[in-house]
């Protein structure tokens, strides 16, 4: 009986480590944030979008450039130059001062991520065996949700009881944690020699488009947009929407909720997708996350039961988890489906990139549209572009993937 390929590789395992710390610094300030803006200078929820979406603004407008750079250059080095600067620019929030500044760290934050999360993805990818590379990304993955569920939480207990310099020093710190760890992930990249010579010629052409963005992965991309909008809103505005219902600021509970969906959806998402069934666990997620975001509207819409709501509140937080925790590994492997060897970085910086367009639009719509309305129908706008995710994905996506994958 033939053994199976090993996943668990050291190099695989320090991988792990690093994406949970690195993460985890990251999402310990995502309830934060806006809650800094308004306490510290009274920013309004529209200046609150703009300082959040240039986090994502600039990540997205980075990761073309990161795809080319990891697929022609010493990825390793460029996972561990990232990691430092990474880390590093924690260290400026407590001295920013004012919105202005504040936003010049999220921009260079923004930048360092992009570089870091395109790098380390296809360092992962290189060093997944090919048959389990569905399994390896999901498990992947789910150190990063882990720090999701756990990260959030944590930071607002500390919020609560120590200061916001604390918690950004804290987040510091485990961003140097995951630099350490980084150090120990070794790359076995090798070479691809199925490429052909014309293939080779193209690349090296500078004015090439397909060297920056994976072409064949733009529809994808529009369904990874979409889907993206309403995420970036739950990031952004979760902990104003729970006190705009009467929870309190305490959205501790929504994001160990939702870590905790996705982590059971990527036990078996990944090994789903390993067994062909791709197209299915995608269609699977995105109708799970546009169920969960129109409930989450609802539940300020319909809902005047304190209790009845919270319990609503958490349970979407869970579908949203299952839902986006089937489509993270799924959509991943669809786009290294789509691109050869020597376009890996490309394919995981297009998948990134469109996933950080629509989380910026989110932000930014979101913090707008709340200027001006309730959230509940920020998250009605949010839910509607799931629905219009789903619809490109059966009528075009799907078809365009079958017709252009290529057998890894």
């Amino acid at each position: 009986m033939a053994t199976r390929t090993k996943l668990w590789s050291a190099s695989f395992i320090a991988a792990c480590v690093t994406n949970f710390f690195y993460q985890f610094g990251r999402y310990f300030l995502v309830p934060i944030i806006a809650l800094y803006l308004i306490d510290t200078w009274n920013a309004n929820k529209t200046e609150v979008g703009t300082v959040l979406a240039s986090f994502s603004v600039s990540t997205m407008l980075i990761r073309p450039f990161c795809g080319y750079l990891a697929d022609s250059i010493d990825r390793r080095r460029l996972y561990l130059s990232s990691l430092l600067a990474f880390a590093v620019i924690f260290v400026g929030y407590p001295l920013a001062g004012g919105i202005i500044s504040f936003t010049v760290l999220q921009v260079a934050h923004g930048l360092a991520l992009g570089v870091l999360a395109v790098s380390a993805n296809t360092l992962v990818i290189d060093i997944t065996p090919s048959e389990r590379r569905g399994e390896g990304l999901g498990m992947y993955g789910i150190m990063n949700n882990v720090a999701m569920a756990i990260g959030p939480m944590t930071a607002i207990w500390i919020h609560e009881r120590w200061t916001y310099t604390t918690v950004f020093l804290l987040a510091g710190a485990s961003a140097f944690a995951a630099l350490i760890s980084g150090s120990f992930v070794k790359n076995n990249r090798k070479k691809d020699l199925s490429v052909s010579s014309t293939q080779k010629v193209k690349n090296n052409n500078l004015l090439s488009l397909d060297r920056f963005i994976l072409l064949k992965g733009l529809p994808a991309g529009v369904n990874m947009l979409l889907l993206a909008i309403p995420y970036g809103m739950i990031t952004s505005y979760i902990a104003l929407y729970s006190e705009q219902l009467g929870l309190g600021r305490g959205t501790g509970t929504y994001f160990l909720c939702m870590g905790i969906g996705i982590i059971f959806s990527r036990f078996v998402g990944g090994k789903w997708v390993d067994r062909g069934r791709l197209i299915g666990v995608c269609s699977f997620g995105s109708w799970g996350a546009a169920a969960s975001i129109l409930l989450l509207s609802m539940t300020g819409f319909t809902i005047d039961n304190q209790f009845v709501r919270h319990l609503l509140f958490d349970f979407s937080a869970l579908l949203t988890g299952w839902g986006y925790g089937l489509i993270f590994p799924a959509m991943n492997t669809l786009f290294v489906n789509l691109a050869r060897h020597d376009q890996r970085g490309t394919a995981s910086a297009t998948y990134m990139t469109t996933w950080d367009a629509g989380i910026g639009i989110g932000m930014l719509a979101g913090g707008m549209m709340a200027d001006r309305t309730t959230f509940s129908y920020v998250f009605l706008v949010g839910a509607i572009c799931c629905f219009l995710s789903n619809a490109h994905w059966h009528l075009y996506t799907i078809s365009h993937y079958k017709k252009n994958r290529i057998e890894q």
